[in-house]
Order: structure tokens, then C-alpha cells, then sequence
């Protein structure tokens, strides 16, 4: 199936060609879970169709406090999710730095302070030079990585310590988009299983402080980009016209 061909297109919908297979690019507002916009388009979709069921789903979870970018599929469609779960992500992410908590994000609160005054936009893109390329990663224990049956999560929700592996990662590109300490934003072009929190961490370590993530958005998967996503708002509205 060529990608134009099942691509939705706001200036042409033909919600019939739900049943057989289309692919939805929202952007996805914070909060919402990656479940929660899944089961928003399906039933969107559903009550317009008068369906009782569609296939839906999703080429790569959001975490709740992440937005932008998410490939919804329904139909035959979903058969092409892995090639998006493959390809390379990329996001704008907005990192606080002196001080860390146990999830790496906004999730939990601060654990510990650690100096920044030492830190300038020199010595930070210095620091961003060790990321780039192939290396080594560390999950958060806050993830959804499966142990012993069991989300990550959901031991380290319960203060039980989990021994998580490191894995290869691949980082393509690594730049500062503005530079105001404590918050330093940051661009990002990763391989697939690259968890930004982790990476966030790393970076306050690399510079003899602490950090963790305070803002995320997805910004493109693969060749598609946020720019081109409807929010669920305005996906609903064209949907039922």
C-alpha cells in the first residue's frame, strides 16, 4: 500500500476507508495516555460508521507527559505499524538541570539538588559530543520494561529494586536549541527504544550535575512530521462533517 494512498487527508475524509485501512497522524496533548488516544479516534470513528468494532492502533507510545507526535492506524493499515516503530524518532526536549528525581521527569518528585554554576553553553556542548552516535543506555527503572512478568514500573512504584540491562542505542543528531540555565532545550534524532528521560540523566552526569526532563514533544517518526498531525479536537470535527 502506498503511504499517499491510506494517509488521511483533512481536505478529502472518506471515513469509509477506515474499515479497509488509514493511517492518522495526531499530535497528542499532555495527559493523555497513548490508550487514551487510540480509543478517542476509534470511537470516533466507530460512532460515525455506526461500528461496532474497528481495529485501531498505534506506532509508539507517548508517555503522558510527552506530546506530539503519534501514527494511528486502523484497518488493514496496522500491518505497516513496525515500519514506524523502526524508524528513527525525534524530539524537542526541555531539560532542567541541578537537580534529579527517580523517574527522570516530572512523574516523581525531586530527590536530590546539585550545583549548575560551573555549567556554561560551552562545556554543555562539549558534554552533548559523548551522546552522539552509537552508545550504551541504561532504562529507567520508571519504564515499561518487562521484569519477571512485571512492568519495570510498576516494582519501582513499589520502592523494590530492579536490575534493568543497558542496550545499544544510536543518536543521529544532538543540538541546543536555547541555552537558559537551569532549563536547556535541546534536539533530538534517535533510534528506536531511546527513552530521553535516560538520556536527560546521562547529560546532567556528563556535567558533574544533576538533571531530568521537564518538557518532551515528538516532533517526527521516520519521514512524518507534528506539523502535519491533527489534534483530536479538530480530527473529530472533520471526521463528522
Amino acid at each position: 500500500m502506498n503511504l499517499e494512498n491510506i494517509l488521511f487527508n483533512p481536505s478529502e475524509p472518506v471515513p469509509e476507508k477506515f474499515i479497509n485501512g488509514m493511517v492518522v497522524l495526531l499530535d497528542k496533548p499532555l495527559w493523555w495516555t497513548s490508550f487514551d488516544l487510540v480509543r478517542k479516534c476509534r470511537n470516533i470513528v466507530t460512532d460515525r460508521l455506526k461500528l461496532k468494532k474497528l481495529k485501531v492502533g498505534h506506532a509508539g507510545t507517548l508517555d503522558p507527559l510527552a506530546t506530539g507526535l503519534m501514527i494511528i492506524c486502523t484497518g488493514k493499515a496496522t500491518k505497516r505499524i513496525n515500519e514506524w516503530m523502526d524508524a528513527d524518532k525525534e524530539y524537542v526536549a526541555s531539560i532542567e538541570l541541578g537537580r534529579t528525581t527517580p523517574s527522570f521527569d516530572l512523574e516523581t518528585e525531586t530527590d536530590a539538588n546539585f550545583p549548575i554554576e560551573h555549567i556554561t553553553r560551552e562545556k554543555f556542548e562539549i558534554s552533548l559530543s559523548k551522546f552522539r552516535g552509537e552508545t550504551f543506555q541504561m532504562p529507567p527503572v520508571f519504564s515499561a520494561k518487562n521484569v519477571k512478568g512485571k512492568r519495570a514500573y510498576d516494582f519501582a512504584r513499589m520502592g523494590v529494586d530492579v536490575k534493568l540491562q543497558e542496550k545499544i542505542i544510536h543518536i543521529s543528531e544532538l543540538e541546543i536549541i536555547e541555552f537558559n540555565l537551569p532549563v536547556v532545550t535541546i534536539r533530538i534524532r534517535c533510534s528506536k527504544g531511546t527513552y530521553v528521560r535516560a538520556l536527560a540523566r546521562d547529560i546532567g552526569i556528563a556535567n558533574k550535575s544533576g538533571a531530568c526532563l521537564v518538557a518532551l514533544r515528538r516532533t517526527a517518526i521516520g519521514d512524518l512530521c507534528v506539523e502535519k498531525a491533527l489534534s483530536p479536537a479538530l480530527f473529530e470535527q472533520i471526521v463528522n462533517n
